[in-house]
């Protein structure tokens, strides 16, 4: 069994690489220098000389990146091809252990921020600040309908204005940081369609604003073209999906695509995933992604902002750590090479409340850092050749 530690250290320590993104611009910078003070860079420079006293790494042919942040995991759900079953069959001791090795794989794959969106009554809250864990930001169980999509998870709020109200303060109460609803079914939940609406736009509304209240930004688990509708009346800070499923294909609504970008609705687009022999895409999603991407295409050109938000853990193409199989996914949208990556790191990093510390490169910034053989911007899977991972300061090995 494979576990994962985080090694001694100096405290000074003297990054240098051939290359470096720093979250923030549009070209790498050549011959970085970066030193790591303790859990926060303490300066990045092009050529510098080391500190002394300090522990120099070279990364040679490597460029060194932000720590990279997917907006939309579940580390409950163990990427297999039953994932429901499976944490159904764990007691919350084993629930949590599978959970914790779900956040080791995302931090040796450069994840080293998730938002976990849908956990199994509040068990994430339990890995929070956990040194071998990356950095959470978490939203317990979604909230959702009786009966709705992910009811197992513990989340069940009447449909009401009150019921909605009740759900979002026991999440404020348990501490989380951000409101997951269930605006529309989903495939893993019988019973549910993605193209049916859970909540009414005025119920929406009501768990938006209680959430609003007590400083919390909510984001929408949204398929149907009816819930995004509701959700986009309602003020919800993000969406997740977007995918404007009907029953009979996927709707493009030109006043609705107009609306979600001009009211800065971040769209947490459900890119990354990985072959797997064998397996295949059911026919009624193969038939629907062109007009999808077609959609999330128009979208971006509007100006609504997009991050990746890759859903890990649902299924065997979405192992945790899959977020560096997004960055092609995002240019099939329109999004560019340095934009892509904007995406998963500065970008997605503010989409997280975390803008002031996760993210970029720079003096002052938690020190997490991801160095990868190649280009990033001229190779698409140079994120996937991973040389090290740095977690707040430390190197993390597995």
């Amino acid at each position: 069994m494979i576990s994962l530690t985080v090694s001694e250290r100096r405290r000074l320590t003297a990054i240098r690489a051939s290359w470096l993104f720093d979250g923030t611009g549009s070209v790498l910078i050549a011959n970085p220098l970066v030193v790591l003070d303790g859990a926060v860079i303490r300066s990045v420079e092009s050529g510098g000389d080391v500190p002394d006293g300090a522990c120099l790494v070279d990364f040679d042919g490597a460029t060194l990146l932000p720590g990279l942040v997917d907006t939309h995991v579940h580390l409950a759900f163990d990427a297999s091809l039953d994932p429901v079953g499976n944490l159904a069959a764990r007691d919350d001791g084993a629930a949590v252990a599978a959970m914790a090795a779900s956040g080791r794989a995302s931090l040796r794959a450069g994840v080293t921020t998730v938002r976990d969106l849908g956990d199994r009554g509040y068990l994430s809250l339990r890995l929070r600040d956990r040194a071998d864990q990356p950095t959470m930001v978490l939203a317990g169980p979604p909230i959702t309908s009786p009966g709705g999509h992910c009811h197992f998870l513990g989340g069940v709020a009447e449909p009401t204005e009150p019921g909605v109200r009740a759900a979002v303060r026991e999440h404020v109460e348990r501490g989380v940081d951000v409101i997951k609803i269930m605006a529309s079914g989903g495939t893993m939940t019988p019973g549910t369609r993605q193209e049916c609406a859970q909540f009414d736009a005025g119920v929406l509304r009501a768990a938006v604003d209680e959430a609003h209240r007590h400083g919390l930004p909510v984001t929408a688990h949204a398929h149907g073209t009816q819930a995004i509708a509701d959700a986009v009346a309602a003020g919800v800070d993000g969406m997740e999906h977007v995918t404007f499923w009907s029953a009979a294909g996927v709707d493009t609504p030109k006043e609705l695509l107009r609306a979600i970008a001009d009211q800065r609705i971040v769209v947490g687009a459900t890119v990354g995933l990985v072959p797997v022999p064998g397996l295949a895409w059911p026919a009624e999603i193969v038939s629907r992604i062109q007009k999808i991407v077609q959609n999330h295409r128009r979208l971006h050109e509007l100006g609504a902002p997009f991050v990746a938000g890759t859903d890990a853990g649902i299924a065997p193409v979405k192992p945790h750590g899959v977020l560096a199989y997004a960055p092609p996914m995002l240019r099939d949208i329109g999004l560019g090479p340095a934009e892509s990556l904007r995406a998963i790191t500065s970008v997605a990093a503010g989409v997280c409340g975390l803008a002031h510390r996760k993210g970029r490169i720079a003096p002052g910034y938690d020190a997490d850092l991801l160095a990868v053989d190649g280009d990033p911007l001229a190779d698409k899977a140079a994120l996937q050749r991973v040389r090290a991972v740095y977690a707040r300061g430390a190197l993390v090995a597995g």
